[in-house]
């Protein structure tokens, strides 16, 4: 794949027959509902594959070879889908609201024969009560679902004492993550770094936000569904 060389990363042929079979069905599923307005070759090898693959550079060895990752509003699989065919030891749990969406998704781990994936069809704020999910991801990840102060909420809740939430950014972000502190530090979480994405043809200010998930998160947190979005911490 272009550009994972710069991330020092290594596609096996395999692999790349997986994301060849990844993009033919996201045209193919893209005909008839709206996953992503970005199905050219080109751009879904940039925009959706190495752009998720961004994340690697902030993964332990332990986590790419057999850790826990969830990818929180998942949409059509960015960032967790490349991220599991990448490194297939990973477990990988992906959750999104919209039933369409996981249908896809499922139909996807079904054709690629990916093991040790899990898809929940829910709300952020329902899913992170369960006993099975609180608390028990070492990475948390996200990509264009909320602004960051909202994000937190919906994220950190799944994350372990230790882990990390990773959020996928682009453009001038200091103000939105400052303004998300101190819903981080209500939540259990302290900002790591914000770290600057220079890949070839993802020059448009793009950034990995990394959280370090310092404590547990308070029993009432995530707030019932829709609380977080109309009043943010």
């Amino acid at each position: 794949m272009k550009g994972a060389a710069e991330l020092d990363l290594r596609l096996t042929p395999g692999q790349v027959e997986s994301f060849r079979v990844y993009h033919r069905e996201l045209v193919t599923w893209n005909q008839r509902m709206n996953l992503t307005a970005i199905v050219d070759s080109e751009g879904a090898q940039v925009r959706h594959f190495l752009d998720s693959l961004t994340v690697a550079r902030v993964l332990t060895d332990p986590v790419r070879d057999h850790g826990r990752m969830l990818d929180v509003g998942a949409g059509a699989g960015f960032p967790g889908l490349p991220l599991k065919l990448m490194f297939p030891g990973m477990h990988l749990s992906m959750l999104d609201s919209v039933g369409k969406k996981t249908s896809f998704l499922e139909h996807l781990v079904e054709t690629l024969e990916l093991e040790d994936v899990d898809i929940y069809n829910g709300r952020a704020e329902d899913l992170a009560m369960r006993p099975e999910l609180r608390e028990s991801f070492d990475v948390v990840v996200s990509r264009g679902v909320a602004r960051m102060r909202v994000l937190m909420e919906y994220t950190l809740p799944y994350c372990r004492i230790g882990g990390i939430v990773v959020t996928l950014k682009k453009g001038g972000i200091e103000p939105e993550v400052s303004d998300a502190l101190h819903a981080m530090e209500v939540l259990a979480g302290r900002i790591r770094e914000m770290r600057g994405v220079t890949v070839d043809g993802l020059e448009d200010g793009r950034a990995l936000v990394v959280v370090d998930k310092v404590k547990p998160t308070p029993a009432k947190f995530p707030r019932r569904p829709g609380l977080p979005t109309k009043r943010p911490l």
